[in-house]
């Protein structure tokens, strides 16, 4: 295949507009809650889930990774980064859910969250959620124009159900073919780095570590104060790899070889010819830079779970095994690419107390070399006391917790008549 006719297909494969019938039908599925039906890559907590997830994102905090490490924790054996309810899910039989909206030739990036946690993932924990979209609003985008922002609410329990967390995830969907006509970010040059580059990058490496079993109580805490910054980057086509090899990115279940052909016999739509005629996935514009610039980028860029779990990295790095992080609210601003170099900040912007609780709230952000804040959160931290005491974890919302409980009778109900045959 030449040149010409790889940059026509790539063009053709991004030549669709948003329908008027999948607006329609998007907006009529606003408010429904529903059981999950599909699984992630992981549904089920084990040392090594723990530790390859933690490990893409660059977290060897040892509560994460180690097996043994956190059984002289409060928490009484090894337990789950924050941000792993995004990339594990069981599915849950229930009332099936109306079909979802295809949306086809529509790009999607993740352009924030909202999260509250509840309770640890622990070992052993099988993970399922039920929810569904919230809102979903027209606007104007500066780099598709026509575009909708979407949000959809999801509540992640566990075997038993018990809620371990609730998220609201935003998305902006956006026309490729705008995106690529567009050219907003056409002229941004990839990062370069000297040998004093990197070796100035390295020292911000060297410095980190997880605060670990030191308590940080809520006490010796001031507004102002910065938290030990982290170092993201350069980034890598490797990190992205390493990412998804954590669990990120299986929503659309692609897999390999013959599995990927059943794939591709399934969601024709997600599967675009390559610059070799052989169709691949649309999400390789993480790594393919041909396809990212067909969809309006000058090169591949990171996932927006990815930069939330950095901003979680350096909370959870901050506040010790035995603070809790309670809520984090993100904005994705901006895309990273790949070579950008990101420092992660956080400063202490307030403190109080609550009862017997003691929370600080934190402004983290994350800066590239070109000066940019392309992500940012405002986060809270449960923190023990010397007065109060240690961290007691937060309750979930009553009706969503009965909820929970009426599905998962269902869902053990009918896995059993499944089982009986």
């Amino acid at each position: 295949m030449s040149d010409a006719e790889a940059t026509a297909r790539l063009h053709e494969a991004t030549n669709y507009s948003f329908k008027d019938e999948d607006i329609a039908a998007q907006r009529q599925r606003l408010g429904g809650v529903y059981a999950s039906d599909y699984r992630e890559q992981i549904t089920q907590a084990t040392h090594d889930t723990m530790r390859n997830f933690a490990r893409s994102y660059g977290d060897d905090n040892p509560l994460y990774v180690d097996l043994h490490y956190g059984k002289k924790t409060r928490w009484a054996g090894q337990i789950c980064p924050p941000m792993i309810i995004q990339v594990m899910n069981r599915n849950m039989l229930g009332e099936k859910a109306p079909k979802r909206v295809s949306f086809r030739g529509i790009q999607v990036f993740v352009s924030g969250s909202k999260t509250d946690w509840y309770r640890p993932v622990r070992n052993g924990d099988v993970l399922y959620k039920f929810g569904g979209p919230e809102s979903f609003v027209e606007k104007d985008s500066a780099f598709a124009g026509r575009s909708f922002i979407s949000t959809n609410r999801e509540v992640h329990i566990n075997q038993n159900a018990e809620i371990v967390a609730i998220s609201r995830t935003t998305s902006v969907m956006a026309e490729r073919k705008a995106a690529r006509e567009n050219k907003k970010n056409a002229a941004l040059e990839p990062g370069k780095y000297t040998p004093e580059d990197i070796a100035r990058n390295d020292a911000i490496y060297a410095a980190e570590k997880p605060r670990g079993a030191e308590l940080r109580y809520w006490e010796d805490v001031n507004v102002g104060d910065q938290l030990q910054p982290l170092a993201k980057g350069p980034l890598t086509t490797t990190d992205i790899i390493l990412f998804l090899c954590g669990g990120y990115g299986f929503h659309y279940n692609p897999a390999a070889l013959r599995i990927g052909y059943k794939n591709r016999q399934r969601i024709p739509a997600f599967y675009i010819p390559n610059e070799q005629g052989v169709p691949d996935i649309a999400m390789r514009l993480h790594w393919d830079k041909d396809w990212a610039q067909a969809n309006g980028n000058p090169m591949p860029y990171d996932y927006g779970v990815m930069r939330d779990s950095w901003m979680t990295h350096i909370l959870t790095d901050w506040m010790g095994d035995d603070g809790w992080l309670v809520s984090m609210d993100s904005t994705i601003r901006k895309f990273n690419y790949i070579g950008d170099l990101h420092l992660m900040q956080g400063e202490v912007t307030a403190k109080r107390a609550e009862g017997d609780e003691r929370f600080v709230d934190i402004a983290v952000k994350g800066v590239n070399q070109r000066g940019d804040t392309t992500c940012m959160a405002t986060a809270t931290v449960a923190l023990p006391s010397r007065d109060a005491g240690p961290v007691t974890l937060p309750v979930p919302p009553r009706d969503l917790q009965q909820h929970a409980l009426k599905l998962m009778e269902v869902h053990n109900r009918l896995e059993a008549q499944q089982a009986a045959g």
